[in-house]
């Protein structure tokens, strides 16, 4: 019997078996959101709320539909005018820079931290102009961006700042005199996704925007639904963006786990992290001293372009693995209009052909990460 045949198959995400976890108490969240037809805010998106506001130590949680409605949301009630400039980080999923262009902004790309994949906060300063607006920092993979030098420099130049937290719900942020705080209760807002694959996810498209401003909130809520602080009565130019009763009711049951499915994350981390130490073609992901890490992805650097050769390989012994991201933004055809080029971030454009992420959720079991260490170890020992 081989090695493969005696583990459960692998995959990026086991969202089957993490729901085989928590069956019962879903079924019957679902089943009392039909009970009661109230499917859209419904008494269970409110609870839900609550809930993240209090598990993230935050004054307000507006849900809405999704992560890319929430990037839109903030930019909207921030009231940003086409022509204003957002610094933002080239090395990121598009969603983060769609809605920059969407709104008639202006992206201003800032290149990547080498080891811990996020925006680079020392190269921000140089690209302040008097046309910036915002800074969007992205808490890539899992682990926060270096916050307390970024808020610092956006105060004294008057600049918001858009938490991107999609890939990082529930990952503390540690200043330099011990205060924590969570992940996207940082800025001047913060926005997040509930897409099925996040660390907390629904089973269909959800959102949030956390903020501590309450003139922020009430406006972000009435934008979320077409503009109105009382029905039929538009104060304000919105969109129709609302998480629905049945997602939330799922949130209700699986934020109660999210400390959990943390854990299990960083576990299944731990054991990558020992099982591959010895590789020395591989850099695994650096801990950085200011942020736990919750692990969205554990996403490894394949040395002296190897990493195709990797990740074909991986293939062929039934390991998936992804590429998180091919292309940075700046060289993407829809951006091109911008003015980059290729040079422009040398950082982003180098980990575009190094980056590698391995199978990582809470399913995730011991035997499980030591075949695909043992994969790994295979093809660059033999």
């Amino acid at each position: 019997m081989s090695q493969l045949s005696s583990i459960k198959p692998l995959q990026m995400v086991d969202l089957h078996g993490q729901y085989l976890q928590v069956a019962d108490e879903i079924n019957q969240a679902i089943q009392s959101v039909i009970d009661q037809t109230a499917f859209i805010n419904g008494a269970e998106v409110k609870d839900f709320a609550r809930s993240l506001a209090q598990y993230n130590a935050v004054e307000h949680v507006i849900p809405c539909g999704n992560g890319t409605d929430a990037l839109q949301l903030a930019m909207m009630a921030l009231q940003l005018q086409p022509g204003d400039e957002v610094i933002v980080p080239t090395w990121t999923y598009v969603a983060t820079v769609e809605v920059i262009a969407l709104l008639g902004l202006k992206p201003v790309f800032v290149d990547a931290d080498p080891n811990s994949f996020n925006l680079d906060t020392g190269a921000i300063e140089a690209l302040i102009s008097p046309k910036t607006k915002a800074i969007v920092p992205v808490h890539l993979y899992g682990q926060c961006a270096h916050m307390e030098p970024l808020l610092k420099l956006a105060t004294e130049k008057g600049l918001y700042v858009i938490e991107d937290t999609a890939q990082a719900l529930g990952a503390d942020y540690l200043f330099s005199g011990q205060q924590k705080q969570k992940a996207g209760t940082l800025g001047t807002v913060g926005t997040t996704s509930f897409f099925p694959s996040k660390n907390l996810g629904c089973y269909g498209d959800g959102g949030a925007l956390l903020t501590h401003n309450s003139e922020l909130a009430n406006t972000l809520k009435a934008m979320a639904n077409h503009g109105q602080f009382e029905k039929y009565h538009h104060d304000l130019i919105g969109v129709n963006s609302r998480l629905d009763s049945l997602q939330a009711a799922i949130l209700n049951v699986k934020l109660k786990q999210l400390d959990n499915y943390t854990a299990k994350r960083q576990q299944a981390a731990k054991w990558y992290d020992q099982m591959l130490a010895e590789v020395e073609a591989i850099q695994i992901p650096e801990r950085v001293a200011y942020s736990t890490h919750v692990f969205h992805q554990y996403t490894i650097k394949v040395k002296d372009g190897k990493r195709d050769a990797l990740r074909d390989f991986l293939k062929e012994k039934e390991v998936p693995s992804m590429i998180y991201y091919p292309v940075p933004l700046h060289l993407q055809k829809a951006y091109s209009t911008y003015g980059y080029e290729k040079g422009d971030f040398p950082v982003a454009e180098a980990l575009s052909g190094e980056v590698l992420s391995l199978p990582i959720h809470t399913e995730l079991e011991e035997a499980q990460v030591a075949y695909v260490a043992e994969q790994i170890k295979s093809f660059f020992h033999g």
